[in-house]
C-alpha cells in the first residue's frame, strides 16, 4: 500500500532498484554511493574509484517528464523518496542535480549510441536528463541470503579456491557442461550465477534454475557447485561486463571469474606492441580472471574438443549456439543429444509442454520397447525412452 509521503518523490524501475540494491549489500564495492558531477567526471575520465578499475559513473538519471521536472527544483540538503512499483524504496538526500547527456551515457556502458546494438534501446527509454547524487537509504534492507548460501557452502566443503561463473543457461547444453566441469577440476567450490533477466525471457528463469540443479544434483560431485541468482541489469549489459562481473563475483568472495572466449566482452586491442583484452584493464580487483577454451564438436574426433587442440576444421566442427538448441526446444524437438543431454532436454519440453500427447501410454506401448509390465509413465519418460530410438544405430 502507498504511503502518505511529505517528501518530492522520484520514480525509479525496478532495474534500477536492483543496481541500488547491489551498492547497499558492498556487491560493488569500490562503488559505496551515487556520484556527483565532479566524482562522475573524474571516473569517466580515469575508470577508476579509490584506485581501483570501475569503468563508468554510477548515476541515478530515470527517466520520464515529472522525474525530469522535480529533479529541476531539487535543493542540496533536501531530502526525496525514490519510489518503486508504487511503493516507497528509498530516502534521498540531495548531494547534486546535474545535467547529463543520455548518448554520452549509453557510449560509456555499451561503448556505442547504434540503437541495432542490444540493449540500447531499453536503456535509452529508461534514461532521463538528470542525474540525482546523495546518500540514500533503503526503506526495507534485506540481508543478502546469497552472500551466506556461498559462505555455507565454502565452509561445507572447507573451500580454499572459490571460482565464479555468469551463466544465463539458456539452455544449458553440452559445451556448458564441459565448461563446468573443467572449472571444478581446479577449485574447491563453483559459484554458478544465473543470470535473471527483467524483459521476457525464451526460457523463464525458475525453469532454468530448476534444469541447472536437476544437473548439478545428479551429475556432479556433492557439494561442488551452488547457484546464485544475479539481477541481469543495464550495467552488465555493455563491453564493461566483464569488469562488473568481476567485482561482484570478488565481493560474493569468489578468487576466480571463468569466461568463455566467445564472452561478448572480449574483444581484443592492440596496444604497445602487444595483444591486449579489457581483462588487462582491471586494476586492483584482486580476482583472478580465467578465459576458458571454446569446445565444438568435431564430427572427424567424433567428441566434444577444445578448438585450440583439435586439428581439424570449421567445417567439421558443430558448435554451440544456444539460440539455435532453444528454438528447437520452442518448437518441440528433442536436440540431438550431441548438442544437449537427454535428461535436460526431457526435463525442459516436459514442463514447456505439459499434456502434450492424446494418449502417452498407447503411444508409449506402441513405440517404445518394454518389459511387458504395464506401469505409469511420465512425459519426460517417454521423451528420454525416444532419445535412445534416435540414438539406434544398427539401422542406418
Amino acid at each position: 500500500m502507498t504511503s502518505s509521503r511529505k517528501n518530492k518523490t522520484v520514480f525509479i524501475d525496478k532495474e534500477a532498484a536492483s543496481v541500488l540494491e547491489l551498492v547497499k549489500e558492498g556487491l560493488l564495492y569500490p562503488v559505496t554511493k551515487l556520484m556527483n558531477r565532479e566524482e562522475s567526471e573524474e571516473v569517466a575520465k580515469t575508470g577508476m574509484v579509490d584506485g581501483k578499475t570501475f569503468p563508468f559513473p554510477f548515476i541515478l538519471a530515470p527517466a520520464g517528464k515529472k522525474n525530469e521536472e522535480i529533479a529541476q527544483t531539487l535543493q542540496k540538503g533536501e531530502e526525496i523518496t525514490l519510489v518503486c512499483d508504487d511503493e516507497d524504496f528509498a530516502t534521498l538526500k540531495v548531494d547534486d542535480v546535474f545535467e547529463i547527456d543520455p548518448k554520452e551515457r549509453l557510449k560509456q556502458i555499451y561503448g556505442t549510441t547504434d540503437t541495432t546494438h542490444p540493449g540500447i534501446q531499453a536503456t535509452l527509454k529508461r534514461l532521463g536528463r538528470f542525474a540525482i547524487s546523495g546518500e540514500y537509504t533503503l526503506v526495507k534492507p534485506s540481508s543478502n541470503k546469497n552472500k551466506q548460501i556461498i559462505e555455507n557452502a565454502k565452509n561445507m566443503v572447507d573451500a580454499k579456491k572459490t571460482a565464479a561463473i555468469m551463466m544465463a543457461a539458456n539452455p544449458l547444453h553440452r559445451a556448458h557442461e564441459r565448461l563446468l566441469r573443467q572449472t571444478l577440476e581446479s577449485v574447491d567450490l563453483l559459484v554458478i550465477f544465473l543470470l535473471k533477466p527483467y524483459n521476457n525471457d525464451n526460457l523463464s528463469y525458475q525453469l532454468r534454475y530448476d534444469t541447472l540443479k536437476y544437473f548439478i544434483d545428479n551429475f556432479l560431485p556433492k557439494n561442488k557447485a551452488v547457484i546464485v541468482p544475479l539481477e541481469n541489469s543495464y550495467i552488465f549489459a555493455g563491453y564493461n561486463e566483464i569488469i562488473i562481473d568481476a567485482i561482484v563475483a570478488k565481493n560474493y568472495g569468489c578468487d576466480s571469474l571463468v569466461i568463455g572466449r566467445n564472452h561478448a566482452g572480449l574483444g581484443m586491442f592492440y596496444d604497445c606492441n602487444s595483444n591486449k583484452s579489457i581483462i588487462d584493464k582491471v586494476v586492483g580487483i584482486d580476482i583472478e580472471i580465467q578465459i576458458a577454451s571454446e569446445y565444438v564438436y568435431c564430427n572427424i574426433c567424433r567428441t566434444l574438443v577444445s578448438t585450440n587442440t583439435c586439428p581439424h576444421g570449421q567445417h567439421h566442427h558443430i558448435s554451440y549456439k544456444a539460440d539455435s538448441i532453444l528454438e528447437l526446444l520452442e518448437l518441440g524437438i528433442l536436440p540431438p543429444a550431441v548438442l544437449m543431454r537427454k535428461e535436460l532436454s526431457s526435463f525442459i519440453l516436459a514442463r514447456l509442454f505439459k499434456n502434450r500427447f492424446k494418449n502417452l501410454e498407447k503411444l508409449y506401448y506402441d513405440v517404445l520397447p518394454v518389459g511387458g509390465l504395464l506401469q505409469e509413465h511420465s512425459e519426460e519418460d517417454f521423451y528420454l525412452e525416444l532419445m535412445k530410438l534416435y540414438q539406434t544405430t544398427s539401422l542406418t
